[in-house]
C-alpha cells in the first residue's frame, strides 16, 4: 500500500512539474531565452498635482512649431506669375482679328472649367465639373506664346500686367495707339495637393488669389470627422512643417494661416498621434482621442468608464508624461481623488498628446489577487496529502 502511494505521488508531481508542456493553452518556453538585463533601478520624482501645478502648466506652453518660410510677407504683396501650360487670353479693342475668341468657359483655379453662370452658381466648397479648357493662347514649355506682327512673346515669369505692356509697346508701330488686355482663362501650371482628413483630397490650382491654409481646406471640402486639425502637415522644399489650424480658428492666430506655393503638399492627418491611454484600475481600459486639441483627466477617465469601485486606488492616479520625446526620463504627475477639491483639479490638468493615464490598485485587492494564484496550488498539495495517507 505504501508503494502504491509513493508511485501515485510521484506521478502527480512529474505532471505538476511538466504542465507546461501537458497543459492546455498558450505558453511560452523560456528555456532557450537568455535574459541577462537587470531590472530597472532608476527612481522618477512624482509631481502631485495641485492649483499650482496647474497655474504652471498654463504658464508654460508647449514650444512653438516654426513656420515655413514665406515668399510674401502678407497677401498684399501676392503676384501671379505666368508659368508654362497657363492658358491666356488676349483682347485688342477695335481688332476681333487678333482677339481671342470670347468662349462661353472660363477657369477658376482648378484643373477643369466651367460656364460664367456655372462659376457664380457653384458653391465654393465643391469641385468643379469636368470641361475642356478655353480657347486661347498656351504658354509653351519654354514660356512664351506667339501672336500676329509680334512673333513669339517671352510670357513666362511675368505678370499679366507685364505682358500687357510689353505686347503694346511691340505692337505700337503696326496698330496706332493699341489698346490691349490680357488675362489668364486657365491657371494649370501651378498647383498644391491635398492629402488626408478631407472630404475631397486632391489637386488645387495656383490662381491670382493668394491661397492659404484655409482656404485650401475649404476648397478641398472640409475635413473628416477623424482630422487632428492640431497637426497639419505641410511638405515644402523636402521640408516638413506642422500647422495648428486649430488654433487659428480657435484662438485667432493667423500665423498659423500659411500661404501655400506650388509644390506644397498639404496633408490633414487623423487623431492617430493625439491618442491618451487609460490603464489600469479602470472598467474599460482604452485609448481616448483628443477633441479639439484639448483633454482633461476627468476626460479621459470619463470616456474609460470611470474607476472601478472595488478594486482603484483613487489616491493614486498617475499621468506619465514626455515617454515618447524623452523615454528616459518621463514626467510624473500624481492626482489623489480622495481629496474634495480632486474632482475640480482633474478637469483643469491638462493632458498632452501620447500621454498615459494610469489608475492605481488599492493595496487589499492586491492580497486578494495574490490569495488567488496561491490558492489552487495549497488546495493541490492538501489534496496530495489526503491521498498519501
Amino acid at each position: 500500500m505504501l508503494i502504491s502511494r509513493v508511485l501515485l505521488l510521484t506521478f502527480f508531481m512529474s505532471a505538476l512539474l511538466s504542465a507546461c508542456g501537458t497543459a492546455p493553452g498558450n505558453f511560452l518556453d523560456t528555456s532557450r531565452l537568455e535574459d541577462k538585463d537587470p531590472t530597472p533601478t532608476t527612481t522618477y520624482p512624482v509631481h502631485l498635482i495641485t492649483v499650482d501645478t496647474i497655474a504652471q502648466e498654463q504658464a508654460t506652453p508647449e514650444a512653438a512649431q516654426p513656420l515655413p518660410p514665406a515668399r510674401f510677407a502678407d497677401a498684399a504683396q501676392y503676384v501671379y506669375r505666368i508659368a508654362p501650360q497657363d492658358i491666356l487670353g488676349v483682347t485688342l479693342w477695335d481688332h476681333p482679328e487678333l482677339t481671342t475668341p470670347q468662349g462661353s468657359t472660363l477657369s477658376t483655379g482648378g484643373n477643369t472649367t466651367q460656364t460664367v453662370a456655372g462659376a457664380l452658381q457653384q458653391p465654393y466648397t465643391q469641385a468643379l465639373p469636368g470641361q475642356a479648357d478655353p480657347y486661347g493662347q498656351t504658354v509653351s514649355a519654354n514660356g512664351t506664346i506667339f501672336f500676329p506682327f509680334i512673333g513669339k512673346v517671352r510670357v513666362a515669369g511675368k505678370t499679366t500686367g507685364e505682358v500687357r505692356d510689353e505686347m503694346a509697346a511691340a505692337l505700337s508701330p503696326y496698330i496706332k495707339n493699341p489698346q490691349l488686355d490680357v488675362r489668364v482663362l486657365a491657371y494649370r501650371s501651378q498647383k498644391i495637393a491635398v492629402t488626408g482628413e478631407v472630404k475631397q483630397p486632391g489637386p488645387l490650382a495656383i490662381s491670382d488669389v493668394p491661397l492659404t491654409l484655409v482656404d485650401a481646406i475649404t476648397r478641398s471640402g472640409g475635413t473628416t470627422g477623424e482630422a487632428d486639425l492640431q497637426r497639419v502637415r505641410l511638405t515644402r522644399n523636402g521640408k516638413l512643417y506642422v500647422l495648428d489650424a486649430n488654433g487659428m480658428l480657435d484662438r485667432g492666430d493667423i500665423s498659423q494661416n500659411v500661404m501655400l506655393q506650388a509644390g506644397d503638399i498639404l496633408n490633414v492627418p487623423d487623431r492617430y498621434d493625439s491618442r491618451i491611454f487609460v490603464m489600469g484600475e479602470v472598467k474599460t481600459p482604452m485609448p481616448v482621442n483628443m477633441v479639439r486639441g484639448r483633454a482633461s483627466i476627468a476626460d479621459a477617465l470619463t470616456q474609460a468608464g470611470g474607476v472601478l469601485d472595488t478594486d482603484a486606488n483613487v489616491r493614486q492616479v498617475y499621468v506619465v508624461r514626455g515617454v515618447r520625446n524623452n523615454p528616459s526620463k518621463p514626467d510624473i504627475y500624481r492626482l489623489d481623488m480622495s481629496q474634495p477639491d480632486s474632482l475640480l483639479l482633474s478637469t483643469q490638468f491638462q493632458l498632452h498628446p501620447q500621454d498615459v493615464v494610469y489608475v492605481g490598485t488599492a493595496g487589499a485587492v492586491q492580497f486578494n489577487r495574490l490569495i488567488n494564484q496561491v490558492l489552487p496550488t495549497l488546495q493541490t498539495l492538501f489534496y496530495l496529502k489526503q491521498l498519501t495517507r
